[in-house]
Order: C-alpha cells, then structure tokens, then sequence
C-alpha cells in the first residue's frame, strides 16, 4: 500500500515524531511510539460521510485529505484512511505488513466484515495495530503470541481471545465487562477487497457513520469524543458527558477536534 505523494518526513511531521526509526533498528518500542502518535495526532471522524460523500480509497486522496502538502494538513477519517496511511508509512519503512478484514461485533446482530485492522511482522513475532476502530480501539499494538492476556493500554484494558485455531477476537473492559469488539482471522486482505465495505459504510443508512457524526481523539489520558450530538471527555478512567446544541456544533468540533465541517 503507497502512494506516489506519500512523504516519510511530512508524516512524522503530521503526527508529531522528531524522528522515525529506520528499518534496522524498528522494534515493538517503535512501532507502539509511532502507533500512539498518530493515533494522539490525527481524529477519527466521518465528516465526509456526513456530507453526503463517498470516502475516496485512492492512496493519493488519503494522503491529501490527512497529510496534505506540508504535513500540516488538519483531517482524519476513518479506518480504512488511517490504517491505510499507517500502511504506508510502513511501506515507506519496508517493514512487512499484510491487512485483515474484520468482523465488527459489538452490534445486536451479526455483521459483514466492513472493519479493518492491519498485522505487522517484527522478528518472529506479529502484532495487530488498529488505528481507525473508534471509541474503544485499541491505544498500542497488541502481539498474536500473547492471546487470553489482559494487556494495559494506558487507562484501558484489551486483550485477544482465540476461540478456535486461526481465529481471534479483539475484547475491551467496558464497565468491567469483557466485551468482544471486532474479529478476523489471518488471511491477507488486500485494498480492492475493502472497496465494497468502504461504499457500504460511506452509504448504508443503517451504518453508524450514515446515522451520526463520530469523532475520536486519543491522548494520553483517555480520549475525547463526539457521537452524533453528545461530547464525551474520557480522563484517567473517568467519563464525562453533556449534549451539544445545533448552534454550537461547529464551535466544538473546532476547539475539541480543529475540525471545520
């Protein structure tokens, strides 16, 4: 996954790296820093979907919407966009990746696999990176070998389930519950495949992205979000809330998120 206007430098300038390591000395360290930061730097958010548009999946319009010419760029999007982005930042780095196409499961029924989520390989171990999953993805890379292990991630807990060979399930403590978030398995997915999802979810009337705005910044602390008209500071564990009036919407996606619809 590349694009021909994808630029290493403007992206660890985007997502606020001083530096990215090279390919012999990037590690699970390194791939967590730049995990997080990009995660800490760049909103998920459906604003195009919201205005009536189809989320472009050409690697040059991602890379235009997120990066921009001078890494200065202010949009997000979601997870096709920012695990792609991701991608080829890794691709740029030769560091070997493939992508997985996920079961979201946190919905009433059952579901198509609409969600994407990216394996990474370092040494002789493999690590599930998700940076576009939204309110309760995942905040660093979580290693296949370490499977039925709770594994902190700043304020929250996540870990993977394997309920049987080859499948794995991405759990989060919610409440004090372990709720099942997305599933896959490890047959590699490429882009085109995630075209139809990506039109169903920029179009479907009965998909979050259709139905509300969503938008999720990460920081060190916890996160804050935007669904559909309520705001949501998470910190240090602890969740506050309050509704946004119509008039004051743009006012807050700007100050919270520096996002103009």
């Amino acid at each position: 996954m590349y694009a021909a206007n994808f630029n290493l430098d403007l992206y660890a300038r985007r997502i606020g790296l001083d530096r990215i390591p090279t390919a012999t000395d990037f590690d699970a360290a390194a791939l967590q820093r730049m995990m997080q930061a990009q995660l800490r730097s760049i909103t998920f958010e459906n604003l195009d979907v919201q205005a009536g548009k189809i989320v472009s999946l050409e690697p040059e319009a991602i890379v235009s919407k997120i990066v921009g010419a001078a890494g200065d760029a202010k949009r997000g999007g979601y997870c096709y966009e920012l695990n792609g982005l991701f991608a080829m930042a890794l691709t740029a780095l030769q560091i070997p990746y493939f992508f997985v196409a996920c079961r979201p499961m946190f919905y009433p029924m059952r579901r198509p696999k609409t969600h994407m989520a990216l394996v990474v390989t370092l040494g002789d171990d493999r690590y599930l990176c998700d940076l576009g999953f939204g309110s309760y993805g995942m905040r660093a890379p979580l290693a296949l070998s370490q499977v039925n292990l709770p594994q902190q991630q700043d304020f929250d807990q996540f870990r993977l389930l394997t309920p049987t060979p080859g499948d794995y399930v991405m759990q989060a403590q919610i409440d004090g519950n372990w709720v099942s978030q997305f599933g896959f398995d490890l047959h590699p997915a490429e882009w085109i495949d995630f075209m139809p999802a990506n039109y169903l979810n920029s179009t479907h009337p009965d998909t979050v992205f259709v139905q509300k705005l969503l938008l999720i910044r990460q920081h060190a602390q916890g996160r804050t979000m935007l669904v559909g008209r309520e705001l949501k500071h998470s910190q240090a564990g602890i969740t506050q809330s309050r509704a946004v009036a119509e008039d004051e919407l743009d006012a807050v996606l700007l100050q919270e998120f520096g996002l103009q619809r």
